[in-house]
């Protein structure tokens, strides 16, 4: 039976499971009939949120739109069951006549990036039209405690709008919203590097598994990496906005974007979803039926965990010594217990995968007809941009490498003492060589031929010469192009054994060192 090596490079990557999670929800009682939304933890016990309530501070001004008061930014502690008590204004300096809303705070709660109208300086700038947008600014606390040093993000522009920050656990990654230049719909989500000299780099759009021809908005990063989204552009929507969920790897969002479904998702517009770091509950908001007035918050605890962890597991099969694809290989999954889970077949690239859950113990086995087996026992992490690699070794009974040459895998070719003729045995062999020459038609081969040690160099040389022309030769005859195949004679410079001059040794060990190897120069041209 024929001896390969089946080479299976297993990637795993991220994969959502896609279905309804179960959460239990509830409305906070801090909600008014006015606008409230758009919660962010602001250390352990506090959190911060856009509300348009009226109080005796704030400016009795109403915004045309909705009739309401502007937003204004509010903090409060965050108590049992998610409710928000002892609320109170958030800051006099960052707190306008015009919008404030949506947070994002450093770990150590000295830098706030903030949504606004384009206000700053006590100066409103409108765009082209006449508007006034949306933009994002930075603050950082002042030695009195207060939020001083105001400042726009410097991508900001009066002709586009940016808002709804979050801060990746790293803090070296800022997402937002945006309908800057690039983007595919209405507002799309962009991510931008915070450099280690405190600049920021150039915005990217996250691209098609995000974002959609419709509006894509309110951000979240959670500690794994998690993006949390709310959108109205995809068709399996329940209407208005929905929240959304995908991995985020250093390549982006590379898998398709998951709907947190019911209850999480209405019929109305659910947004700002956000989740305590740790922790398996969180807050978000939504105008669905049933609230208490505009949007309002409301307070989730996931009744498992929140998001199933499941892997997608592919690779490859090759040929171990040459790397050769093999296509139509079985390739077979089991689980710790040895039973069968599922097969596939590698199609014509040699490619399988396989869906695997998080932290669990496989085995994969690779067959074809004609070769052996062989498995390998791998377990999944916790972790979801894993890229794990695995192999299965399967000796080839074709090639096989030697001291990083690759060489046709056959018997020994031997001759006579001092002849160069093809011996019967040899001729054999020598059928081998043409075989796989013609199965791999772009392959050329370097025959080198050996001399023992008896006999003088010289005569060794010339010798091993005139076996390796020979050699060469025969095949040549058997309908190989001669411009596939050269041959070199290496004398007794390259013997086996320990049988070099003066040595006294067997006829049999001599023997050994009278031999023919073929080397392949261009080993990727068995894959053509």
């Amino acid at each position: 039976m024929k001896k390969i090596t089946l080479i299976v490079l297993l990637f795993c990557a991220s994969y959502l499971q896609a279905q309804e999670f179960e959460y239990t929800i509830k409305n906070i009682s801090e909600n008014t009939k006015l606008a409230d939304f758009g919660v962010a933890y602001y250390g352990e016990n506090e959190a911060v949120f856009a509300s348009s309530r009226k109080d005796k501070s704030i400016r009795k001004r109403n915004w045309y739109y909705n009739h309401q008061p502007y937003l204004e930014l509010f903090k409060g502690t965050i108590g049992e069951q998610g409710e928000l008590i002892d609320v109170e204004r958030f800051s006099e300096t960052i707190n306008t006549k015009y919008h404030e809303s949506n947070v994002a705070f450093t770990k150590d709660l000295k830098t706030v990036y903030f949504s606004r109208n384009n206000y700053i300086n006590k100066s409103i700038t409108k765009d082209e039209e006449g508007w006034v947008l949306i933009q994002l600014y930075k603050a950082t606390v002042g030695e009195d405690g207060e939020w001083t040093d105001i400042t726009p993000m410097p991508f900001n522009s009066d002709n586009y709008q940016t808002g709804h920050p979050s801060l990746n656990a790293e803090e070296d990654k800022l997402y937002f919203t945006s309908d800057m230049p690039g983007t595919l719909g209405s507002t799309d989500i962009f991510v931008v590097a915070i450099n280690e000299d405190g600049s920021y780099g150039t915005p990217q759009n996250l691209g098609p598994n995000v974002n959609t021809t419709g509006k894509e908005m309110f951000p979240f990063i959670d500690e794994h990496n998690m993006l949390y989204y709310s959108s109205d552009g995809y068709f399996e929507g329940n209407g208005g906005l929905d929240v959304y969920v995908t991995p985020i790897e250093e390549a982006g969002a590379l898998t398709a974007s998951k709907n947190l479904g019911y209850p999480i998702n209405s019929a109305g517009d659910d947004f700002s979803f956000v989740k305590k770091p740790g922790e398996n509950w969180g807050h978000f908001s939504s105008n669905r039926e049933g609230g208490k007035g505009d949007d309002d918050i409301y307070y989730f605890e996931g009744t498992e965990s929140v998001l199933p962890c499941e892997q997608l597991v592919a690779g490859q099969v090759r040929e171990k010594q040459s790397g050769a694809l093999l296509p139509g290989a079985l390739v077979t999954l089991y689980d710790e217990e040895g039973e069968k889970l599922e097969s596939v077949i590698a199609d014509k690239f040699a490619a399988f995968s396989f869906k695997v859950d998080c932290e669990t113990a496989y085995k994969v086995v690779g067959t074809k007809e004609s070769y052996s087996e062989d498995s390998e026992v791998f377990t999944t992490t916790d972790e979801r941009d894993l890229e794990l690699e695995l192999g299965l070794s399967l000796d080839s009974n074709e090639f096989v490498n030697v001291d990083g040459k690759l060489l046709i895998k056959i018997d020994p070719i031997y001759f006579d003492l001092d002849k160069s003729f093809i011996r019967p045995d040899a001729a054999i062999e020598l059928t081998k060589v043409v075989q796989i020459m013609k199965k791999y038609p772009n392959i050329k081969i370097a025959s080198g031929s050996h001399t023992d040690s008896r006999a003088s160099d010289q005569y060794n040389w010339a010798l091993s010469n005139r076996r390796a022309k020979s050699s060469v030769e025969w095949i040549i005859s058997q309908g190989i192009d001669p411009s596939r195949i050269t041959g070199q004679g290496y004398g007794e410079t390259q013997l086996v054994n320990k049988c070099s001059d003066g040595v006294e040794c067997t006829e049999a060990e001599h023997q050994l060192n009278r031999r023919t190897e073929f080397v392949i120069l261009n080993p990727e041209a068995i894959n053509q």
